[in-house]
């Protein structure tokens, strides 16, 4: 992949947005609690500048994150993927060979992991046993409870 992350189109929309509100909204509002934290004078004893100066520090640090997320990230759409093979955006159903239970994934860049929902990281243990398999193939995921069978039910693109 020539040294670029992988990032869907949903998540790199995601990613400017963040950085747009922190550059609009957060990175003002930082400073303007400086300002009034520094108004009530002495700074040695001020808890207000202090908590403002962290999350100055945090605002500063989380905006060039996501600039060099954004520097070196290649977005792929997944509307124009197909196919029975996994790969990155593919969503992926698998079946626990088991206990027969099933799973659903899709494979998505670091930044848009969220196990809640089903999102699972390009670089996590279960994507990087299922990428380059097919419908129907048995895949050993290495798992920290130990190895675990799965069959691969369905890949899709949504």
């Amino acid at each position: 992949m020539s040294g670029r992350e992988p990032i869907t189109v949903e998540g790199h929309k995601h990613l400017q947005e963040e950085l747009k509100r922190l550059k609009r909204i957060e990175r003002p509002k930082v400073i303007e609690a400086i300002a009034v934290a520094r108004a009530h004078g002495d700074l040695s004893e001020n808890a207000e500048y202090d908590a403002a100066k962290e999350k100055q520090s945090f605002t500063e640090g989380r905006i060039k994150e996501i600039e060099s997320r954004l520097a070196f990230c290649e977005v792929i759409d997944i509307s124009k993927l197909s196919g029975e093979r996994v790969v990155f955006g593919s969503t992926v159903t698998i079946c626990d060979i088991d206990t027969d239970k099933e799973s659903t994934y899709k494979i998505v860049g670091v930044d848009e992991a969220d196990v809640k929902t089903g999102k699972i990281s390009v670089l996590s243990p279960i994507a990087r046993g299922l990428i380059g398999k097919n419908i129907n193939d048995e895949v050993t995921i290495i798992t920290p409870a130990g190895n675990k069978e799965y069959e691969i039910v369905d890949v899709s693109f949504k």
